[in-house]
């Protein structure tokens, strides 16, 4: 039988504890738990459990990363808007700063030490739906540059220095853009068509608008800094999901088909593929954060109309794996 040593030149490595990051190919054995095991990487995307929020809420918006994110606003269950923020760290919740204006169904963008959050449906705005913008340091929440119009249930991406935001309900149904350079908004290329509780992913200059109502659409749109274009078409129509990612590589998650869904689907640039793993919770109106193959999802409502607490990881193909090797 040939020896590992004599195919590859090298001795296996005995540690106590895997390695942190092991490559794809490294191989080494496991002392403590007395198992062979070697670097991978996975070949179908997988939803994990996280930690449970403090406060389940709908219409909430998310940022940052699946290690470092931010909850922010939403709607109680029973009750009126939230001005709370929650920060995550990859496996628990934190209160963070309170929003100066309590609101739900407000945009988000940025990371959790520099965040951005806009519009959404207040209690007492000055009009029909919020034009306030806030700005996040981590630690606090002040105020930024104002919308031009006041808006709702609309997509954003970007970062707290250079921002989009796009469609969304005035009241009417809108296609409106407006692009934020860290102290001010001004108007960007309209959406081909209005429309309303869409997802968004990617930068000021590479945004993607993402599915969205009035009717439910499974349309996408590229943004490219001034004009939309058509993009790929998701494979289930839906409103109200979460998203993540860059304009070339994005995933969308849950939604309102309606009923709630917790079907997944990855963007490439050119098309989805729909994932054949779904959320463990089917759920709409809920937070999302991270990128295309680290991704969180947040809160929401469930089909029988709960709020729910609950975090789903996503892990997505082609992510480092650690693999047990077994005599076959």
């Amino acid at each position: 039988m040939a020896e590992y040593i004599n195919i590859k030149g090298q001795n296996i490595e005995v540690v106590a504890s895997d390695p942190a990051n092991p490559t794809l190919g490294q191989i080494w054995y496991n002392s403590t738990s007395n198992t062979l095991k070697g670097g991978g990487v996975t070949t179908v995307g997988a939803w994990a459990t996280g930690g449970n929020m403090a406060t389940g809420r709908a219409n909430i918006a998310g940022t940052g990363t699946q290690t470092a994110a931010l909850a922010i606003g939403g709607y109680l269950s029973g009750g009126p808007q939230t001005n709370s923020t929650e920060e995550y760290d990859g496996s628990a919740w934190t209160s963070g700063g309170n929003l100066s204006l309590a609101r739900n169904a407000l945009a988000a963008a940025g990371t959790q030490t520099v965040g951005l959050a806009w519009g959404g449906d207040a209690p007492n705005p000055p009009g029909p739906n919020s034009n306030s913008t806030e700005e996040y340091d981590g630690a606090a929440w002040t105020a930024g540059g104002n919308l031009g119009t006041g808006v709702a249930y609309h997509g954003g991406c970007g970062i707290q220095t250079a921002a989009l935001s796009f469609g969304g309900y005035g009241p009417p149904t809108v296609s409106a853009t407006e692009e934020y350079d860290g102290a001010a908004w001004t108007a960007g290329g309209s959406l081909p068509a209005a429309k309303e509780a869409v997802a968004g992913a990617g930068t000021q200059t590479a945004g993607l608008a993402i599915g969205g109502n009035s009717p439910v659409t499974n349309t996408t749109e590229e943004y490219d800094g001034s004009a939309w274009t058509a993009g790929g078409t998701l494979n289930t129509a839906r409103h109200s999901m979460g998203a993540a990612g860059i304009q070339t590589a994005a995933l969308a998650f849950g939604g309102a088909v309606p009923p709630q869904t917790g079907a997944t689907e990855e963007y490439d640039g050119t098309s989805w593929t729909t994932s054949p793993v779904s959320m463990s919770t089917a759920r709409s109106t809920l937070g999302g954060a991270g990128t295309q193959p680290l991704a969180l999802a947040f809160s929401g409502v469930t089909p029988p109309g709960a709020y729910v607490t609950s975090t789903e990881e996503w892990t997505g193909p082609g992510s480092p794996l650690t693999v047990t090797i077994t005599a076959s």
